[in-house]
């Protein structure tokens, strides 16, 4: 099904080999290197200084980034920059700030020249996959999935600092990645979709970390078997891998696409030279690929689905036991009781987003239901559409309509059921979703108050087979249905009646429209010439995603607050933390013998194993920065971008050979910025405490300018010295 090749390999002839030695040259042949060299402005092909041709946002993001670009210096978008709202759209939560938000983004478009898209007309990656990405190119987005990978474009989701460098003409800086080629074969079974290849692979490379902040190149003739659609479903998966970004072979049907949306001088053939050298390999056979399953509480944990039914129970008592940690002592957490009969019966089914709420995977999913009703009201399905386009194509060829004769309720474009702000389940309930993520308190849920809820992850054909048959769990290949659907039709009218499209076309007189919820960011100082920390909080979990560094869902509302917002940092992970770092950064400095207020700075800082996994989301960071932070000690970090967040951010980035710290010690990193600056990676260090010792903390090398913002104390101040 999945076999993954360690060593290098060529692809040449159509085939791919394993090389006998490395090949500098050969590097050279691939379709990444090609686009990544293209947009370099270094002159150095090993350490790229990246400007990307287009920029994209969504509305827990864009406000925080034009408030740090203007306090920087903004005067227009110096390249296309593109604000969606399709993450707080249904303006639910928090009285006028979501809304308010959205005023903010029109006013910013208007007045530095930006295209504005509003609420329920489409999520982020479906209206840039329609309207903005187009092969050779390189996009980056505040959101982890930005991927336009299979429409030939090198897109890369980040936090929201590396935006703001862009805006002022900076410039992403990245070592060369590594390029691993991603062989695709066969030709994927009936019933088999895009979630389960994506899910397939996802479980293939994650845990070893194959592929982290590497470039997928995808490539062979089973790309030829797959419609755009499901490439596209694929492509945007591939985030959870941990690559830095993706990119395909370009065809007919890539031409055909922008043809459709009426972009055809967007598309070119990309194609890797004969002889391209990969460092690495995964080599997919789509036909033998199996409707798939990601039980909670990550993507990689995934199954077949023959194979989870068979061991249902064993499978499901193990999540259960992870769920009970997460509950910490404040309720039991049941999955198990869903097993009746031998059959494993599931709640709740949704079909959304980037990933699910696309065009045939809504389609094939009603060919499967055919009108049937769901069930007597314990199972539910709830289906929403990627764009306004989409959501008319169905509407026009009768699935929408048949969809919601069947009881599913058929809502507008919207990625809440991906990141907790919609379909929240019950408690110990078990929602099953074509989205992107099922991390813990994805879907909603709140450990800390007791509540708990499991969202597994599946492709929308195994959905509706699955609400088919009354919410018992079923594979899509174990119903007998008709696959071919009905030409889906694009039309753009909905985009020209509603979408503001001031791109290149700044009107700099006009003001910005605040709203009461709208806050600048707080003072942040400097770095004086040594260090202080004191440990505000100690993760031991192997990985600890963003969403329980900043959870996601109901906070989103005050992402454009960052004194607000910060209240509710590690707050299902370690409640008391906010408490522990408002009191280091309001207490006396601490008497130490021969450590000086005068020269020291003194902050809070976060121990963890490996930080970071998942969104792209900079409040990660940014709220441990607000509380005082001066630092994050880490054994790795889990993504660059998390890395990225915590630099820009004003915070070391430090690493240390093992998690051994201990809550309300004190860590002093003497000549501290003596050492940043000159561009040290080690920094031996004293811990103050029930078990004083030394030890040396190390930092990756950083960029001049990762030195410099590092010193500065956050971006901000970095740009600010410039005198911009």
């Amino acid at each position: 099904m999945i076999k993954l090749i360690k060593n290098g390999c060529v692809y040449a002839g159509g085939k791919l080999r394993r090389a006998a030695a490395e090949d500098a040259a050969a590097r050279t042949r691939t379709t990444a290197y090609k686009i990544l060299t293209a947009h370099n402005v270094s002159g150095d092909d090993k350490k790229l200084k990246i400007r990307f041709d287009e920029i994209a946002s969504h509305d827990i993001t864009y406000v925080g980034i034009i408030q740090t670009a203007k306090a920087s210096g903004l005067e227009k978008f110096p390249l296309p920059y593109t604000l969606t709202n399709c993450h707080n759209s249904l303006c639910a939560v928090g009285g006028t700030i979501n809304e308010d938000d959205h005023v903010f983004g029109l006013s910013a478009a208007r007045k530095y020249g930006g295209a504005f898209v509003p609420p329920h007309i489409a999520v982020i990656h479906q209206y840039m996959r329609e309207k903005r990405a187009f092969c050779g190119g390189m996009i980056l987005g505040s959101d982890s999935h930005t991927r336009y990978g299979a429409l030939g474009t090198l897109a890369v989701g980040e936090g929201g600092p590396e935006l703001v460098k862009q805006l002022l003409q900076k410039t992403y800086d990245i070592d060369m990645p590594q390029i691993v080629a991603v062989y695709l074969k066969g030709r994927p079974k009936k019933g088999v979709g895009p979630h389960d290849v994506a899910l397939a692979l996802v479980k293939a490379v994650f845990a070893g970390g194959f592929v982290k902040n590497k470039v997928l190149e995808f490539i062979g003739p089973g790309i030829r078997a797959l419609s755009m659609d499901y490439r596209n479903g694929i492509d945007v998966m591939t985030t959870e891998t941990a690559c830095l970004s993706s990119i395909w072979e370009t065809d007919g049907k890539v031409r055909d696409y922008y043809a459709m949306h009426g972009r055809e001088n967007a598309f070119c053939e990309l194609h890797p030279e004969e002889g391209a050298y990969y460092d690495a390999a995964v080599v997919v056979d789509l036909s033998g690929i199996e409707p798939m399953i990601a039980l909670p509480f990550h993507p990689s944990n995934a199954y077949t689905i023959r194979e989870f039914k068979e061991n249902a129970y064993e499978i499901l008592k193990k999540v259960e036991e992870e769920g009970d940690k997460l509950l910490a002592g404040k309720g039991k957490f049941r999955l198990t009781d869903k097993i009746r009969d031998g059959k494993v019966y599931v709640d709740q089914g949704v079909i959304a987003g980037c990933a699910g709420g696309m065009y045939e995977n809504i389609a094939e999913a009603e060919e499967i239901l055919k009108g049937a009703a769901l069930s007597d009201g314990e199972f539910s399905l709830n289906v929403y559409p990627s764009s306004q386009p989409v959501y008319k194509g169905l509407v026009d060829n009768g699935y929408i309509g048949k969809l919601i004769e069947s009881g599913a309720v058929v809502k507008t474009a919207f990625c809440g059921p991906c990141f907790g702000a919609g379909d929240v389940p019950a408690n110990n309930g078990l929602s099953i979703r074509h989205t992107t993520r099922n991390f813990e308190s994805r879907e909603g849920s709140k450990p800390s108050g007791g509540q708990l809820a499991a969202v597994a992850l599946m492709d929308a054909r195994s959905i509706a087979a699955t609400a088919l048959n009354g919410g018992v769990l079923t594979a899509a290949t174990e119903i007998d249905y008709e696959a071919k659907i009905k030409k889906y039709r694009y039309s753009d009218a909905i985009y020209r009646a509603r979408v503001y499209d001031g791109i290149a076309a700044p009107h700099g007189a006009e003001p910005l429209k605040y709203g009461p919820n709208i806050a600048d960011w707080p003072k942040m100082e400097p770095l004086k010439e040594n260090l202080l920390l004191k440990v505000a909080s100690v993760l031991t979990d192997p990985v600890t995603t963003t969403d329980e560094l900043i959870p996601s869902g109901e906070t989103s509302s005050y992402r454009s607050n960052p004194l607000k917002l910060a209240q509710f940092a590690l707050s299902r992970k370690d409640p008391d933390y906010v408490a522990r770092a408002e009191a280091v950064k309001a207490e006396a400095f601490p008497q130490i013998e021969g450590v000086s207020e005068k020269d020291t700075t003194y902050g809070s800082v976060v121990c963890a194993v490996s930080p970071g996994d998942g969104s792209a989301r900079e409040q990660a960071a940014s709220c441990q920065r607000v509380l005082g932070g001066a630092a994050n000690i880490a054994v790795s970090y889990a993504t660059k971008r998390y890395r990225s967040n915590v630099i820009n951010w004003g915070m070391f980035p430090f690493l240390a050979e093992k998690n051994d710290f201990a809550l309300g010690e004190l860590i002093y990193i003497p000549d501290a910025r003596k050492k940043l600056l000159a561009g040290e990676t080690a920094f031996p260090a004293k811990v103050f405490g029930a078990r004083a010792r030394e030890i040396t903390l190390t930092v990756a090398p950083l960029t001049d300018d990762e030195k410099k913002i590092v010193a500065a104390g956050c971006l901000i101040n970095f740009y600010a010295e410039q005198g911009r």
